[in-house]
């Protein structure tokens, strides 16, 4: 059977039926709410059809000086750099760690001393790994600075001192979006923790046009069949045809300036999602355990191995030379993990040139480079597991 790190990764025959026939409704939107602000401690919360769009809203209900510098991960998405330039604000780029997918205490504090204008630092728990959470919120909170944690990939990651990730921060965001931990097609949440910043917004949400409505709702069955009818060649066809005619729905869409707001039907497929999220940690941890003990050392992270235990392990990335040769060598046995998270320390590669990174992060720029991420998600047993692992093992041995 094939194996594949995306394309619907989350989802089985239930979630296709409950995406296909879920209504509008308010019960829905009220238990989600409740929910998170319970979970998080949180003040208010605001839902969006992106994630991005939860970031860019942080930002401008903290009012920040024009002349701001954000400080973000110099190993990240380009919707993060995306929602911080929809505020007109400025983005200082922290290089990660030799040996981390996030960036320290330490880096964040040597940004201070050059650049006095950082005034807020979003931290991402880069896979599901955790950030140095003790000493940077140490350094924001006496340097006055806005801590946001961004959940997109860590929702249910635990920082080394024992914490929640999204507990901590004056605002928390969220992402739903597709092979994300909390998977409801899209959708996106900002949770204010921080009082002072209650209440304190006045936007304008656009309705989300039926369309796009409708090609959501279609994503989970039709990826579920393209997967299913991949063996027969068929499915790479339906793929090609589906993409052709626009009908799967794409993570990176409304890139615009517009706040559009979330429909309730997505926030019942979110609640189910999280229902299931303890089941699908646990599963996902398993996985990535697996990964560790079997694995040629030599193509594992220390800080990823040592960290298994607290992370959503979103995806267990892995590091080669000759990262191209791997993943062709493994779509010959089926094994499809082409969509790399991130190919590019502004990811994906073909958006960086937009941005204003001027190669700042060489640490992000040599692990863009050699990352793989293989796949944890429900859809991949212990046994396909090992299969992986059998196969990349073989590889290096020939190299």
């Amino acid at each position: 059977m094939n194996i594949f790190n995306s394309l619907g990764s989350n989802y089985n025959l239930s979630f296709v039926f409950k995406t296909l026939t879920i209504q509008n409704s308010a019960d829905y939107t009220r238990k989600l709410n409740n929910f998170l602000l319970k979970k998080y401690n949180g003040q208010q919360i605001l839902f969006f059809y992106k994630g991005r769009q939860a970031i860019e809203t942080a930002l401008k209900i903290a009012n920040l000086p024009k002349d701001s510098f954000i400080a973000i991960n110099g190993f990240t998405c380009f919707a993060v750099y995306k929602a911080i330039k929809n505020c007109n604000l400025n983005i200082e780029y922290l290089d990660i760690s030799e040996d981390d997918l996030n960036f320290s205490a330490k880096i964040l504090n040597e940004a201070l001393e050059k650049n006095k204008k950082i005034k807020a630092v979003i931290i991402q728990n880069t896979l599901g790994y955790p950030s140095d959470i003790t000493g940077i919120e140490k350094i924001c909170m006496e340097n006055n600075l806005i801590l946001i944690e961004d959940l997109a990939h860590s929702i249910g990651t635990k920082y080394m001192d024992g914490r929640e990730a999204g507990t901590i921060g004056d605002f928390t965001t969220m992402s739903f979006s597709q092979d994300k931990i909390i998977d409801a097609i899209s959708g996106g949440a900002l949770i204010i923790r921080n009082k002072k910043y209650k209440n304190n917004n006045d936007f304008t949400f656009y309705k989300l046009d039926e369309k796009q409505q409708f090609i959501d709702r279609l994503y989970p069955s039709l990826t579920f069949k393209i997967k299913l009818l991949y063996p027969v060649k068929l499915g790479k066809l339906l793929h090609w045809t589906f993409k052709k005619l626009n009908l799967l729905s794409q993570p990176m869409s409304y890139l615009d300036n517009h706040l559009i707001g979330l429909p309730s039907w997505y926030h019942g497929l979110i609640i189910k999602q999280f229902e299931s999220s303890e089941k699908n940690l646990h599963h996902k941890k398993s996985i990535a355990q697996i990964y560790s003990k079997h694995l040629n050392l030599k193509v594992i992270n220390k800080y990823v191995f040592d960290n298994v235990l607290l992370s959503t392990n979103l995806r267990f990335p892995i590091f080669v030379n000759n990262r191209e040769k791997l993943i062709n060598y493994l779509k010959n046995y089926g094994i499809y993990v082409s969509d790399i998270w991130y190919d590019s320390p502004i990811a994906p590669k073909k958006y960086q040139d937009e941005t204003d990174y001027a190669k700042q992060c060489k640490n992000s720029e040599t692990i863009s480079r050699q990352i793989l991420n293989l796949p944890t998600h429900l859809n991949v047993s212990p046994k396909q597991a090992l299969r992986i692992i059998e196969r990349i093992n073989i590889w290096l041995d020939i190299q």
